[in-house]
């Protein structure tokens, strides 16, 4: 009798993970986070609006699935956000959903931190990380399509989201050949592992750096968001590059950057996410902690690289 439990237990989740992946809708579930429930909107906090009425704005969450009480409180505070600052999509810089990614997993550490900014049909967009399963790339709210790497346009920006966790010849190809086919006035790389990085626990990941640099150098990438470290750094630009680490939506490594020749702007004392808006030839950020206070903003220029007008929502 034991058996056939247990054989039957193994039966039912099979059939819910196949559910999960070709609807990408899960069951209802309890959630471990217990009391703290499903986001809803506490107030913007230090929000700042867009700078223009039509420009793109999109959210950066890293390492976000933990599915802990801090994910949650930065899940309410991100939905805050969005009434005084509409952002229409959110890059997931990888560590998506930790530890087990059941069917169950996948609406703690995702759908339920999240669900009021997903009633708003706000996208998300995700890359993998290491705790990752590349599986993930088959749930149809992460909009990978079935693909490790990707890339889509929206505006006047063309993102590339890249597995760094295997950086292959055909990804390598791959990325060279889309860069050069790219034309908008900004282009924007985001992925798991920080190339540039003053985090004790891990920093650069200089062998990825080696491969991936150039090809950013040679066609003018201008911004990169990465995640693994669990704080949040702006880095002084690199070699005309400017680089964000966000790997603190659900996860906070606290005190672990050492401050020196990299850092522009460092935050390890709290978790945070980032708003960004493209307006014409700025980027306009702001980082904010999980108690809505800013702990940094800016804004860069569009290199003059861009040699013809983008196009709208094209994915490859």
């Amino acid at each position: 009798m034991g058996a056939i439990m247990k054989f039957n237990r193994r039966r039912i989740r099979e059939a819910l993970l196949v559910a999960l992946v070709v609807t990408g809708v899960a069951p209802a579930w309890r959630s471990d986070a217990g009391s703290v429930g499903a986001a809803t909107a506490d107030g913007a906090g230090e929000t700042r609006p867009p700078a223009a009425p039509d420009s793109l704005r999109f959210a950066v969450i890293g390492d976000s699935g933990s599915g802990s009480r801090a994910q949650y409180e930065v899940g309410r505070q991100l939905f805050g956000s969005l009434s005084v600052f509409p952002y229409e999509f959110v890059l997931m810089l990888g560590d998506n959903i930790y530890g087990p990614e059941r069917p169950q997993d996948f609406v703690q550490k995702f759908e339920r931190p999240y669900q009021p900014i997903l009633d708003r049909k706000v996208a998300f967009y995700a890359a993998l990380g290491n705790h990752d399963d590349p599986n993930q790339r088959f749930y149809q709210p992460f909009n990978m399509n079935g693909k490790r790497f990707y890339t889509f346009e929206k505006h006047n920006v063309r993102f590339f989201a890249l597995d760094s966790n295997y950086m292959d010849k055909d990804q390598q190809a791959w990325l060279e050949r889309e860069l050069e086919a790219a034309r908008s006035k900004w282009t924007i790389a985001f992925f798991h592992h920080p190339i540039y990085s003053s985090g004790a626990r891990h920093g650069s990941e200089v062998d990825l750096r080696a491969i991936v640099e150039p090809l950013f150098i040679e066609h003018g990438v201008d911004v990169v968001f990465a995640g693994h470290e669990h704080f949040y750094e702006r880095l002084k630009p690199q070699k005309g590059v400017h680089y964000f680490t966000s790997g603190s939506a659900g996860k906070l490594r606290a005190g672990n950057i050492r401050r020196g020749p990299l850092t522009a702007k460092g935050f390890d004392a709290d978790y945070s996410y980032l708003l960004v808006e493209v307006d014409g030839d700025n980027l306009h950020f702001q980082a904010l902690s999980r108690q809505g206070k800013l702990v940094d903003s800016g804004t860069i220029q569009a290199s003059q690289a861009a040699t013809a007008p983008a196009g709208e929502g094209r994915t490859r």
